[in-house]
Parts: structure tokens; sequence; C-alpha cells
């Protein structure tokens, strides 16, 4: 199908946007830990059915223990770390800022492919870097006292968002690093193969924040939780979007279409989130909201494409 992975792309900016405003929900009403308890626990459950009808083994197929390795590694990263600031950012400043400063996430995954692949930064890439900065600089700083520059947020949430981006650009290499060690088997299509990497970061994902929920409040939260069912049809709507289908889906984007342009379309969250975020949470939209989404999705398509 022509244009198949663009489409794609476009799905999972709207995956994405679900997922944003299913997970402040849900924070809020059941906790930051909870909740990622819950989704990674239902990810793979939701994975070894794909995996049991898709090749008729619950086990993910294809990974070495080098490629098992790198991909636990980036579950600690991009789940545990990463959508532990993540979800805290939602609760401090709601999803919509959030997934604004996930805008960020490239700029941390050029870094790190730079210390790492040793890819080269090119003149274009610090161009899109400060242009992204400059559209959240836009949504996010407005006149403080004596007419200087103040932000407008609580600086524990942006520092929450800020600490999700790097994460989250981090853990896609380490996944890329993972993936690349992958080996080739008889009953895998090539599709599989985000949804058998992102397992191992699922299995990372609920270790980890198992561990903490124990540590910070005991399982006594999650207890509760399994009673809630509105908390558990938002845990799972949630799961569907975000670490199933959102995150297999990306990956499987970019073997379909060229990197730049799925990682661009993917990026049109902050834009497409506005009207959600008022409709359901009655958060006011600005003409510097809009512009700031706007230049800072700008920003991520010069650094993709240029």
């Amino acid at each position: 199908m022509t244009y198949i992975g663009e489409l794609i792309s476009i799905g999972v900016a709207f995956s994405w946007t679900a997922t944003a405003l299913l997970s402040e929900f849900g924070s809020k009403r059941l906790g930051n830990l909870t909740l990622n308890v819950l989704r990674m626990g239902l990810a793979l459950v939701f994975s070894l059915v794909l995996f049991v009808v898709v090749t008729g083994n619950p086990l993910p197929p294809g990974a070495s223990a080098e490629a098992a390795c790198w991909m636990l590694l980036s579950g600690v990263v991009g789940y545990v770390i990463g959508d532990f600031c993540l979800f805290q950012c939602y609760i401090i400043i709601g999803s919509r800022y959030g997934q604004l400063f996930m805008t960020l996430a490239p700029l941390a995954a050029a870094l790190m492919a730079w210390i790492t692949l040793g890819q080269q930064m090119t003149g274009m890439s610090i161009l899109a870097m400060l242009i992204t900065l400059a559209g959240i600089g836009i949504s996010v700083l407005g006149r403080g006292e004596h007419h200087k520059v103040g932000l407008k947020l609580p600086l524990n949430g942006v520092l929450f968002a800020i600490g999700a981006a790097m994460c989250q650009g981090i853990g896609l290499v380490l996944s890329k690093i993972g993936m690349d060690h992958y080996e080739a088997t008889a009953n895998m299509p090539d599709w599989l193969v985000p949804f058998s990497a992102n397992f191992y970061r699922c299995v990372a994902g609920i270790i980890g924040f198992t561990l903490l929920l124990y540590f910070r409040k005991g399982l006594d939260p999650l207890r509760e939780a399994m009673h809630d069912k509105k908390g558990l049809a938002v845990a799972t709507a949630t799961t569907v979007f975000g670490p199933f289908v959102g995150v297999g889906f990306s990956l499987m984007a970019v073997q379909y279409t060229a990197a730049g342009i799925a990682s661009t379309l993917m990026a049109m969250t902050p834009i497409i989130i506005l009207l959600p975020s008022y409709w359901l949470f009655h958060q006011k939209i600005t003409w510097r909201a809009v512009a700031g989404a706007v230049i800072s999705v700008v920003g991520v398509s010069l650094f993709f494409l240029g």
C-alpha cells in the first residue's frame, strides 16, 4: 500500500494523544506508579497473546542475549525513569504541556547517537534544536514580576517533563542498538520485531515500577486499583494506545518509510492534543499555545528532514 508508513505514523500521533490524555486522568485517579505497573503488566499479556497467535509460541522470537540486554536497558531508561517522569509531569502541568516538552526527545536521541553511534551533528540539526526550544519557550514563558520573563508552570513539573523527553530519546537509541542485534527467524515476520523488542522493555518496566511502588507506598494501592473498574478501564485503554499499539507501531513505521518523515508525523501530538485538552480538561487555547506547538513541531521536522 502506498504511503503505509506515513499513515501508520499519523495514526501513532493520534494514539499518543489518546495515551497522554488517558494517562493524565489515570495518574490522578490511580497514582503514577500504580498506573504504570498495570500498564506494563497488561502490555506483557497483550504481547504474549500476539506471539501465540502469530508464531504459536508465547515467548518473543528472534532476540539474541545481547539484543535482550539492550532492550532491557532501554526499558529501564525509557519506561521506568522516562514514564515515571512523564506521568508525574502530567499530574503537575498536564498532558498538553507534557507532550510539548516531549518534542525535546529528538535532541536527546541525537546527542545519544552522537556519543554511542558516532553520528554527526549537522548545522541544520542544531538550528532545529534551537527552533524547537523557541517553540517551547513561547508556550511556557510569560511576563513575570517587574516585566521580567517568568515561567508560567511549576518548576518541578517542567523538570519532570524535560527528564521524560531526555529518557525517551536515549531509550530510542538503546532500542535501535538492541534491534540491530536481532536474529532472523523463519516464523517471525519483520513487522513482529518491534513487538518482540518492546516485550523486553515491558519486562524491565514492570519489574522497575513494581519495586518503586513497593518501596515507596507498598502494594496496597495496587490491590485497591484492582477493584476500581473505571481505573482498570483507563489503564487498559492507556496500554492499548501506549506501550502496546503506540510503541509497537512507532517502531514499525520506520520500517515502511524514512525515519525522518515518520518521526515528524509522529511529533504532531502537541498540536493534535490542543482541542481534546480543551474539551476534556477545559485548558484554554491561546495564540501562544498554538504558535509554540506549531514552531516546536516545525523544529522537529527540520531536525529530521534537514
